[in-house]
């Protein structure tokens, strides 16, 4: 999710059916030099908005105006989340695990239960939403359980004594840069991230996040993070860095520069953007999405706001070729549909074939010209290198797999 450069954002949610999957850790012993894994739960929604790629749209168009409140940035139909520890003895809360925001905060749902470590730091929180709703509360520091591994001092949590649009979850795991907590609590300037807390504490040698995510439609739905590095047993190869851009506003985010072509045709000359895990699709410029249209020859669906091809379309489908820091990843035919199990999620037909790229809305040259949402980091493994100011990706065993 994307939240504008000074607020941090949160995810609309309304009720939630939920896939029967566990968010239980790694647990292992290790050394302050070595990395530690998080296991995440990933959960289908079939009640909420249906709309994906409105909801997304309008995120992205909130944060390219720059505007002083957030983006509701709704991930509509599937998250991932895990079981955090907070207090000790430790109370666990599920949250939303985003990349595209840095406060932590919980009391949605599940109330605060101080104990010996929490403090009352006196200062309060508040953020706001596109949709002029917000998430208030008092701010604390307390003990974090992450895993058995991970067990973070005084770190700095929100506790929520209003919020909307969480359905059954009870907040947000913030693990975006720590400069997107600025002005989001009343006596900080910014608040140290989990990430950044782990590293002062020597609980890793490096700030560097790693996530995977399994396709939804896998066999194993399901994502892990790993703090102080990344998990080599997830990728196939090596991972491929790339700075993160220096154009705003992609640059105050997981931001990086990319081109794209669908087959051997350009459709978005190398520009600026941002990798989310809170975002649902790929976004792409209206220019760029207008050529996609046009090469696949895909109509609108306005029910579920996707692109709608046949199946005659897609056995003539394309790959689209993302080359980023001189490295081109390719997404196959097939990652670049839905995941017709779930159509109806998103209130689509049984048969229907809908694609993942949508439009942001805005013609390149913004400053966030695409976002390479969940669809593609279903593919691509991700690392987020805050030490070395950095974006890592590499390929998985589902880079070129036949899920949907």
């Amino acid at each position: 999710m994307v939240p504008s450069r000074s607020l941090s954002p949160l995810l609309a949610l309304p009720a939630l059916a939920f896939l029967s999957l566990s968010a239980s850790a790694l647990p292992h012993a290790r050394a302050a030099s070595s990395t530690a894994a998080l296991k995440l739960a990933v959960r289908i929604n079939s009640y909420g908005i249906k709309n994906i790629a409105a909801a997304d749209r309008a995120r992205i168009q909130t944060l390219q105006a720059g505007g002083s409140s957030s983006v509701n940035a709704t991930n509509d139909v599937m998250i991932y989340t895990a079981d955090i520890g907070v207090g000790s003895p430790a109370t666990y809360y599920t949250l939303l695990i985003d990349t595209g925001s840095s406060n932590t905060w919980i009391g949605a749902n599940k109330a605060y239960v101080p104990t010996s470590t929490s403090h009352d730091t006196g200062g309060t929180f508040y953020v706001t939403y596109g949709d002029n709703s917000y998430v208030s509360g008092e701010e604390y520091t307390d003990t974090v359980t992450l895993n058995s591994d991970l067990v973070i001092d005084n770190q700095s949590i929100g506790v929520a004594s209003k919020s909307d649009g969480m359905g059954d979850l009870d907040g947000i795991l913030g693990v975006g840069p720590v400069d997107l907590t600025e002005g989001t609590v009343s006596n900080a300037d910014e608040v140290p991230t989990v990430t950044d807390n782990l590293y002062a504490q020597k609980k890793i040698s490096s700030e560097v996040l790693g996530v995977f995510f399994a396709p939804a439609s896998s066999d194993d739905s399901s994502g892990e993070l790993t703090f102080g590095g990344y998990d080599a047993s997830k990728i196939t190869g090596g991972i491929n860095y790339v700075p993160i851009t220096s154009t705003s506003p992609a640059s105050d985010y997981w931001g990086i520069d990319q081109s794209i072509s669908y087959g051997s045709k350009p459709i978005l000359d190398e520009t600026a953007g941002i990798v989310d895990t809170g975002t649902t699709l790929i976004l792409i410029a209206s220019d760029a999405f207008a050529k996609y249209q046009a090469a696949t020859g895909a109509t609108l669906d306005e029910t579920t706001g996707l692109l709608e091809i046949s199946s005659e379309q897609y056995d003539q489908l394309s790959s689209l070729y993302f080359t980023i820091g001189g490295v081109t990843y390719e997404l196959t035919p097939n990652g670049q549909i839905w995941p017709r199990s779930l159509n109806s999620a998103i209130e689509g037909t049984t048969d229907g074939i809908y694609l993942i790229v949508s439009s942001t809305g805005s013609l390149s040259g913004s400053g966030l010209d695409f976002t390479n949402g969940y669809c593609f980091l279903e593919r691509f493994y991700s690392v987020y290198d805050t030490t070395n100011s950095r974006v890592g990706f590499a390929t998985t065993k589902y880079t070129y797999a036949t899920t949907n």
